[in-house]
């Protein structure tokens, strides 16, 4: 579960919430990877013994945007996203997934240049043989139209990382974007191939999955046929915070409560996946 749906920082106040999501028969959740100075071995001991695994999300934006023609800025962002990950290391983050190719919510009012995805390239490979040496797994994120213009599809996504070409270097897959950009989930799906490392499952309001318009049937279908065997995490936002709400454009409430949410979307995730087994 991506408890970004609470919190964008999360501290041991948090911990009563992952007790629920772990009562609840979650295995692991995701923390949103923004505040760097947080004691994350700390936390990471503590998700241990409540027995909940780690993965982490991330973001780039304009002032260390690795995309930047300014080369000063894209320095920036390289050491931005490798102090990123420290704090999995140290949290015990499996994988660090998200947008941070480049600067979210910036555009420059045409599709990427050729110097743009050669710049993005150079700086997410210096960032996977980071990430190789600190044991952690990158897992880059296409994000619709409307909120990047560096990667908007998951056939985007595989050609970046391949041209990457770094072992630790993946791609995840995200229901919701997949929901505006792809012409075919099923071919969207199969475009990571072996370098799909990660799924965000999340509904077209954002809400409970599920419960919305995404095209669930051939979704699972196209997850369960090509053999990904990794997490399907939860991607929900909500009201809670007053500048998750306002980053994600959600301007109403569209589920009962945070936790019934976690549990009725693990129910159904649990029974698309039973169901194909």
């Amino acid at each position: 579960m991506n408890l970004l749906l609470w919190t964008g920082e999360v501290t041991e106040e948090m911990l009563p919430v992952c007790q629920k999501l772990k009562d609840a028969g979650f295995d692991g959740v995701e923390l949103p990877m923004f505040n760097l100075d947080l004691d994350y071995a700390a936390l990471g001991k503590q998700l241990d013994a409540i027995g909940l695994a780690r993965t982490a999300v991330t973001i780039r934006n304009e002032e260390d945007n690795p995309i930047s023609p300014d080369p000063s800025i894209r320095d920036k962002g390289i050491e931005a996203t490798k102090k990123t990950l420290d704090c999995c290391a140290a949290l015990g983050a499996e994988t660090l997934v998200g947008p941070y190719h480049s600067a979210i919510g910036y555009f420059s009012g045409a599709g990427p240049t050729a110097d743009e995805w050669k710049w993005g390239v150079e700086s997410m490979r210096e960032v996977a043989e980071y990430a190789g040496s600190v044991g952690v797994r990158l897992g880059v994120e296409a994000l619709n139209r409307f909120e990047c213009y560096l990667l908007n599809t998951h056939g985007d996504s595989s050609r970046f990382v391949r041209d990457v070409d770094h072992p630790s270097c993946g791609m995840m897959y995200d229901t919701f974007h997949a929901n505006i950009e792809e012409k075919s989930i099923t071919e969207a799906v199969k475009a990571g191939g072996d370098k799909l490392v990660h799924i965000h499952i999340s509904e077209n309001d954002r809400s409970t999955p599920g419960a919305g318009g995404v095209n669930w049937d051939e979704t699972f279908d196209a997850i369960v046929s090509s053999g990904y065997d990794g997490w399907l995490v939860i991607e929900a936002f909500g009201l809670a915070l007053p500048e998750i709400a306002a980053a994600t454009k959600i301007w109403r409430r569209m589920f009962e409560d945070e936790i019934t949410l976690a549990t009725d979307g693990l129910r159904f995730m649990k029974s698309e996946v039973d169901k194909r087994a």
